[in-house]
C-alpha cells in the first residue's frame, strides 16, 4: 500500500468519526468523551499513547473553566459512552493526546497536530442545513463544531489508521498531538511546556477550509497569522446608593467603560498591522446602586509577536490608568496567546510534493489565514531547536462562515487530507 492508496472503508470512517464528534461538541480543557475515543482508537492500532499529565503542565494552562464545570463535562462524557479507562487518565480537564509510532530505525520525528474543541455556538437545526437534514446536529445545546475540528480529528484518526502499515520501511518516529482548548488560543501552551515538541524535527498544523474554499486543493503554508493576548480585566470598586451618597461609591463600571472606549484609541503600530477588540464587558447589580464590580475581556493582535506584545504592555497601561482615574482596583490576567511563528520554505516544499503525489486539484504557497492560532507557540518551539514547521490548509467549500451556525465542511476534504499528510511523513521518513 502506498501513501495515497488507502482501503476503501478509510472515506466511510472518516465521515463517521467526523459525524460521532460533530454531534457531542466539547469545549476547551473539557473534550473527555472525544479525547477518550482517540486515545482507545490508538490504543487498538498499535500506538504508543501518551494523555493527561503525560502530555500537558496543568499550570501552563489558560483560562481553564471552573472544576464544576470540568466534572460535569466528565460525567456528561461516561453517559455518552466515553471509554472510562481513558476519561480517568485525563484528569481535572487535562485532555491532550498523543500517538506515537516509532519505526524502530534511526531517524527524523514528524509531528501532525490536530485540534479538539468545539464552540459555544447553537447549531442551526433549519433542515437546509446539512448536519440537521443528515440527522448529526449537536446534541449539545449551546455548544458546536464550528469550526472544523471534528473533521481534524478524523483526519487524525484516519493518520493514526493507515500509518502503520505504510512505516513498515520508514526511518524515524510520527508522532500525532491531539490538542485541546485551541479556541481562545488556550491549549498549546501546557503541551508545549509539557515537552511534547521536544523531540520533534518536523511540524505540521492543519486546518480546514478558512482562505481555502475548493475540495482539493491544498495550500502550502499560511501567511497573515496574527500573534495574539487575550485579556481579562475585573474591576472592584465600592457599592453605594445612587441616588442618596454616591459620593462615596467607586464605580467599577464607569472606570471598565472609560476603559473600553481608550482600549480602542490605542495607536496602531508603524511597523505592522495591530488589532484590538473589547469583546465583553460586564458588570453592576442594579440601576440604582454605584457599580461595585465589573469584568472587561479585549484581545490585542499583532503581524508579528513584539507588535502584539506591544499593544498588550499598551492595553494594560490603559486599564490600569482608567482603573486609577476612577479610584477603583483592578486585576489584569493573561488567558490566552499565540505568536507569529513564519511557514519554513523547507517545510512547504515537502507539503507542495506530497500535494502533487496525493493529487490534490490546486496548490499554492501560500494562503491567508487572518486570525490567530496557538499552533504557532508548538512551531516556534520546533523552529528554536532548528526543526522546520509549517501550517497548511486542506481545501473545502463553506456555506457559513468559521464560528457562524451553518458552518459546515465538505466530508469528501477528510480522505483527500488524509492522503495529503500520509505523503508528506513518507517525503521526509520513506526518503
Amino acid at each position: 500500500m502506498s501513501a495515497t492508496e488507502f482501503p476503501p472503508t478509510l472515506a466511510a470512517d472518516l465521515t463517521r468519526w467526523r459525524r460521532d464528534f460533530h454531534q457531542y461538541p466539547e469545549l476547551g480543557f473539557c473534550e473527555f468523551r472525544t479525547a477518550a475515543i482517540v486515545a482507545a482508537a490508538l490504543e487498538r492500532l498499535g500506538w504508543k499513547v501518551a494523555a493527561g499529565a503525560e502530555v500537558m503542565r496543568a499550570d501552563a494552562r489558560m483560562e481553564v473553566p471552573p472544576l464544576a464545570e470540568i466534572v460535569a463535562a466528565r460525567e456528561e462524557a461516561l453517559r455518552d459512552g466515553a471509554n472510562a479507562k481513558w476519561v480517568a487518565r485525563l484528569g481535572d480537564g487535562l485532555t491532550g493526546v498523543v500517538g506515537t509510532l516509532d519505526t524502530g530505525r534511526p531517524g527524523p520525528t514528524v509531528a501532525f497536530r490536530v485540534d479538539m474543541d468545539a464552540l459555544p455556538v447553537r447549531e442551526n437545526t433549519d433542515p437546509t442545513h446539512f448536519p440537521a437534514r443528515e440527522n448529526f446536529v449537536s446534541t449539545r445545546p449551546g455548544r458546536m463544531h464550528a469550526c472544523g475540528h471534528d473533521g481534524h480529528t478524523a483526519i487524525g484518526l484516519g493518520l493514526a489508521s493507515v500509518l502503520p502499515a505504510l512505516a513498515k520501511n520508514w526511518r524515524g518516529k510520527i508522532k500525532l498531538i491531539f490538542q485541546p482548548a485551541e479556541e481562545g488560543c488556550r491549549g498549546a501552551k501546557s503541551m508545549v511546556a509539557a515537552g511534547v515538541l521536544g523531540d520533534v524535527d518536523h511540524y505540521f498544523a492543519t486546518h480546514l477550509g478558512i482562505s481555502l474554499t475548493e475540495t482539493g486543493a491544498v495550500a502550502c503554508g499560511t501567511d497573515h497569522i496574527l500573534a495574539t493576548t487575550k485579556l481579562d480585566a475585573t474591576f472592584r470598586g465600592v457599592a453605594a446608593h445612587a441616588g442618596v451618597d454616591p459620593h462615596i461609591g467607586r464605580n467599577a463600571l464607569l472606570a471598565a467603560a472609560t476603559a473600553t472606549v481608550q482600549l480602542h484609541a490605542i495607536a496602531r503600530h508603524g511597523a505592522g498591522a495591530s488589532r484590538v477588540n473589547v469583546g465583553l464587558l460586564a458588570g453592576g447589580s442594579g440601576r440604582n446602586v454605584i457599580a461595585d464590580r465589573a469584568v472587561l475581556k479585549l484581545e490585542v493582535r499583532g503581524e508579528t509577536t513584539p507588535i502584539c506584545a506591544w499593544m498588550a504592555i499598551e492595553a494594560e497601561r490603559v486599564l490600569r490608568a482608567a482603573a486609577a482615574m476612577h479610584g477603583v482596583e483592578i486585576t489584569v490576567e493573561n488567558v490566552g496567546e499565540a505568536g507569529s511563528a513564519p511557514c519554513d520554505e523547507s517545510a512547504r516544499a515537502v507539503v507542495r510534493r506530497a500535494a502533487e503525489k496525493s493529487g490534490a486539484s490546486r496548490i499554492v504557497e501560500f494562503s491567508p489565514l487572518g486570525g490567530s492560532e496557538d499552533a504557532t507557540l508548538m512551531m516556534d518551539a520546533v523552529q528554536a531547536r532548528g526543526g522546520k514547521a509549517t501550517y497548511l490548509l486542506v481545501g473545502t467549500p463553506l456555506p457559513a462562515g468559521h464560528h457562524h451556525p451553518r458552518f459546515d465542511i465538505d466530508e469528501a476534504a477528510l480522505p483527500k487530507a488524509v492522503a495529503l499528510h500520509a505523503a508528506i511523513a513518507e517525503e521526509i521518513l520513506g526518503a
